[in-house]
């Protein structure tokens, strides 16, 4: 065998191994196999873009219902009656003991005036004063002074549950960190969501009950985060994130409102 015939036979043979590698795919099926792949992933994809939508407005729906029902709440709760007001200046006096505690006060303060300026309508005016004033306008004092101190107390306790989600806890057990570490009146707040939660009422609806117990409209503000949160996912952890910097903004800027008005005063 020469020389000659030894290319041709090998370039024949290349040619061969180039034509069977080309058609080996569409002989084995494999050029068919790829091509469903393709279309099955593109089918996936069509129906993901077109369900993006869907699911977005899904969700604004969903926030949107929530917001409207907690709204019809906050209207029904402005109104507050004296066992609400009692309960939010943490007193654990029930109605009836207050109005005891007011009588036997204006009875006091009025026969105190009487004995002094020896005039029945002062005498009786200073009843009044004493059994009606001063005892709502001491309820009052108490109240805001709980709800300063919550509110002083507050963001920080909604860190705390944002580094614990981040970790992994679940909100249950951040919110029970806060429950025995945080300051009072949250710290016995807290304990009250946890207690209430742990008798099978849902995690919304016991921070609900939060703004019952606390009236603040932060108090509101972490309620609505849960509830939507509960209903419609997302990132619990950013979300209350925000939340703690509204709160500490809102705080800075009632700090620099009654600045602003002293020194307006002062001037």
């Amino acid at each position: 065998m020469d020389l000659r015939t030894v290319l041709v036979f090998v370039l024949v043979a290349t040619a061969v191994a180039c034509i069977a590698w080309v058609l080996l795919p569409y002989l084995t099926g494999e050029i068919q196999a790829e091509r469903r792949q393709m279309s099955v992933v593109g089918a996936g994809q069509s129906k993901l873009a077109l369900n993006r939508p869907r699911d977005a407005l899904s969700r604004r729906n969903q926030i949107a219902e929530s917001m409207k029902e907690l709204e019809a709440r906050q209207k029904k709760r402005k109104n507050l009656n004296l066992n609400q007001r009692i309960e939010q200046a943490g007193l654990s006096i029930s109605k009836n003991q207050f109005m005891i505690y007011s009588a036997v006060s204006g009875i006091i303060i009025g026969l105190l005036i009487f004995s002094v300026s020896r005039s029945s309508i002062l005498g009786f005016m200073a009843l009044f004063a004493g059994g009606l004033g001063l005892p709502r306008w001491m309820l009052t004092h108490l109240r805001k002074r709980r709800q300063a101190r919550f509110l002083n107390e507050f963001p920080n306790s909604i860190d705390v549950i944002v580094r614990g989600v981040k970790a992994g806890l679940p909100l249950a057990d951040s919110i029970r960190i806060v429950a025995n570490e945080a300051q009072e009146p949250v710290r016995s707040e807290f304990k009250e969501i946890i207690e209430v939660q742990t008798v099978g009422v849902p995690m919304a609806d016991a921070c609900e009950k939060l703004y019952d117990r606390i009236g603040v409209t932060e108090a509101n503000f972490f309620s609505i985060v849960i509830s939507i949160q509960q209903k419609t996912g997302g990132s619990l952890a950013d979300t209350l994130g925000n939340l703690s910097k509204v709160l500490r903004d809102r705080k800075k800027m009632k700090a620099k409102i009654v600045a602003v008005s002293m020194e307006a005063k002062a001037s």
